[in-house]
């Protein structure tokens, strides 16, 4: 996704600082008019989300990783305000993560195949190492049953790309056909819900309403 050239005139004065690596989130953030510079953060986000124990809900283990990236990437920049940002995927009681590889991502399929998964969507906003703001939002998507063979396929065409979510998915792209039903906002489920932090940054002046 492309980020086109844009005047920023009268939607803000300053940039904000997205702590994440994510091209979507940060294309998202552009294209809806916001200055913005990236910086990734350096966590460790398995052993965050393993300091939480087994018993925390996906939503909260995104918000948790979300609040985490936004705090580390406060230090470097005082007095600005930082965007953090996360997504997990459950199903029933499992967390999935981002396959490593084309076995892991086959397994994953398989595993999702025919069943309904979410998707946690977290925001913070972060200032001198003050938390401001939390939000989460969930989108349900259900996948149609996929044979191994439409896997295979599948998988040949979409790597690398298919790496780099969580579900192994663009739904922008030939991601659309796993699915036979849809539930949620659109920008949860690419990771961040942005409408409500577009509400939010007007609300506290920092975008012209």
């Amino acid at each position: 996704m492309n980020s086109p050239e844009l005047d920023y005139g009268e939607f803000q004065n300053e940039a904000l600082v997205l702590a994440s690596k994510s091209p979507i989130r940060a294309a998202l953030l552009r294209n809806a008019g916001l200055k913005i510079i990236t910086c990734a953060a350096n966590i460790d986000e398995r052993a965050v989300e393993a300091a939480l124990g087994r018993d925390v809900d996906p939503e909260d283990v995104a918000l948790v990783l979300a609040e985490a990236k936004a705090l580390d990437v406060a230090n470097a920049y005082p007095d600005t305000l930082i965007i953090g940002a996360d997504q997990t995927l459950s199903c029933d009681a499992e967390i999935f993560h981002k396959a490593g590889d084309e076995n892991e991502l086959r397994k994953n399929l398989l595993a999702l195949s025919g069943r309904t998964h979410a998707l946690n969507a977290a925001i913070v906003l972060v200032k001198n190492g003050e938390t401001l703001w939390r939000y989460n939002a969930q989108a349900h998507l259900t996948m149609r049953t996929l044979s191994p063979q439409f896997i295979g396929r599948y998988i040949a065409q979409t790597l690398p790309d298919s790496l780099q979510s969580v579900g192994g998915y663009q739904l922008e792209g030939l991601g659309a056909q796993l699915f036979e039903k849809i539930e949620g906002d659109y920008f949860t489920i690419l990771g961040l819900p942005l409408l409500p932090l577009l509400a939010r940054l007007r609300q506290d002046d920092i975008i012209i309403s």
